[in-house]
């Protein structure tokens, strides 16, 4: 087995998602770019610096899938950003293709991938902080 392949495989396939990923953080509580960071850390496994997050975030919010704001209530301001209505609704898109590309990669032999249903689903993202 080749970790570092596995490894940099994994943070391709994270990257990829991205905007699933996102997206689903901002569904259940707005949050600031250093959470963002830390959560996707935590629970992925995968470290995406500043430099990486923050232009990833312009970009949704330039597409208006996201919108932010500035909170001025702690010691230093920090840009909060929430999912709006469009991204709510690309969001849901994106969870039904994943899904379906799930179950299509079982189809072709990947049979160690998990068949999970839609509730199944909800709690697995509620265990990881997604919904």
């Amino acid at each position: 087995m080749n970790l570092p392949e596995i490894r940099k495989i994994d943070k391709q396939l994270t990257k990829g998602l991205l905007d699933i990923i996102v997206l689903g953080m901002l569904r259940s509580k707005s949050m600031h770019g250093y959470k963002i960071i830390t959560s996707i850390r935590k629970n992925f496994g995968i470290y995406f610096g500043p430099s990486t997050i923050y232009p990833f975030l312009s970009n949704l919010e330039e597409k208006g899938l996201i919108k932010s704001q500035w909170d001025t209530t702690h010691d230093r301001p920090r840009k909060v950003y929430c999912l709006t209505p469009d991204g709510n609704s690309i969001l849901i898109g994106c969870e039904q293709s994943f899904n379906n590309m799930c179950l299509q990669l079982n189809k072709i032999g990947m049979s160690r991938l998990p068949s999970i249903n839609a509730n199944q689903n909800n709690i697995i993202l509620d265990q990881v902080g997604v919904q």
